[in-house]
């Protein structure tokens, strides 16, 4: 072939690529699909996977599909910098979903905010994650919130005096603590005792013991569900009979599975439950199930929420320029999504209600939803 052939070949080539490209919505996502954190990622990664292709199957959003490019970050720190410099520079994407864990967030919020690139959290609810800047919002209620939330559910069901367990290498659970604590002692609470551990340790024996020693009528463990289920295995063997509490950071598949019936009788808050006889919820379960095979948790349908607020900004923008996209999500209001009703607040955090949960011959069981 002449060089001049080869050239023009070479130039259509690229011209095509490109148009290609600008025929496509690029969108990021990066969660935990390995790792200590990896049920949290692999759920919130199928729900927004299955609104992508729901998307897509109805013909995209102004005449463009998504492409979704997923990247692990293995529950690593230091991973979702790097992933979101990745995603940015190389990948071009026009938004960014994720992550689940508040820390893992917070790592990757900082530079979406300095490339103007929108984020959005499908659950970090740690306060911090959107004070990084007007680029990044979350989709799920936060710790204040939840926090508030359970110490009202503690003192409502007579726990006068409440011991805390927390994970100190965790944003989130440090966090929680606080609010539940501010709030159950400034409404006649007591908190007989506080211990702490750290993501990854397996023996809590020690921190039981005092814990159990301050004669507690419950235990507050805002942790994530790897270690909660090993603490209440534990504290069964040690004879504690109070119920635990918790936040949304115990919704894992592991849980039940490694803490069996240990949990019975205690509680926890979260965002969602498959046993709403909301329509709107009862749909997504059924194609949740057809596609998955399994039930969806907290975290599948927040990440299926995530991925369509997304999509209604994007058609309110009229495109994804930047800084209207911005603008469109923080106008977002009364959004019916799975999780409840919507409305990004002046800080980027959603306004929405919480579900309380109990356990039940180690299954998880709908009590009630609060409202915020």
């Amino acid at each position: 072939m002449h060089k001049s052939s080869i050239l023009t070949a070479i130039v259509t080539f690229a011209a095509a690529l490109a148009l290609h490209a600008q025929d496509e919505i690029i969108v990021g996502e990066f969660a935990s699909l390995t790792g200590g954190s990896a049920s949290f990622g692999q759920s919130s990664h199928k729900g927004t996977q299955l609104a992508i292709e729901e998307l897509n199957a109805a013909g995209g959003v102004l005449g463009k599909k998504f492409k979704l490019i997923t990247e692990d970050d293995q529950s690593l720190a230091g991973q979702p910098a790097t992933i979101a410099r990745k995603l940015i520079s190389q990948d071009k994407i026009i938004a960014l979903l994720g992550e689940v864990a508040s820390s893992k967030s917070l790592e990757a919020a900082p530079i979406c905010q300095q490339s103007k690139v929108p984020m959005i959290s499908p659950a970090s609810t740690n306060p911090k994650v959107t004070e990084v800047g007007d680029y990044i919002f979350r989709i799920c209620f936060i710790d204040p919130f939840q926090g508030t939330v359970m110490s009202k559910f503690a003192l409502g069901k007579g726990f006068k005096k409440v011991a805390v367990l927390t994970d100190v290498k965790q944003d989130y659970a440090v966090g929680l603590a606080e609010f539940f604590t501010k709030h159950f002692t400034a409404n006649g609470g007591v908190i007989t005792k506080e211990q702490k551990y750290s993501t990854g340790d397996k023996d809590f024996k020690g921190q039981l013991t005092s814990l159990k020693a301050s004669k507690p009528d419950a235990i507050f463990v805002p942790g994530y569900y790897g270690e909660v289920a090993l603490i209440a295995r534990q504290a069964k063997q040690l004879g504690i009979k109070v119920p635990l509490l918790g936040g949304d950071g115990w919704v894992g598949d592991s849980l039940l599975k490694v803490a069996g019936n240990a949990l019975d009788g205690s509680f926890y808050s979260s965002h969602f439950s498959d046993e709403d006889k909301t329509p709107v919820v009862q749909e997504f379960v059924k194609k949740y199930k057809a596609k998955f095979g399994g039930v969806p948790d907290d975290m599948a349908a927040l990440g299926y929420d995530s991925a369509m607020i997304l999509a209604d900004a994007i058609k309110r923008a009229g495109g994804t320029d930047a800084a209207k996209l911005r603008d469109a999500l923080a106008a977002t209001k009364n959004f019916k999504g799975i999780t409840g009703m919507i409305t990004i607040d002046e800080k980027r955090n959603a306004s929405k209600s919480a579900v309380i949960m109990t356990i039940e011959n180690a299954a998880m069981k709908f009590m009630q939803t609060v409202a915020p």
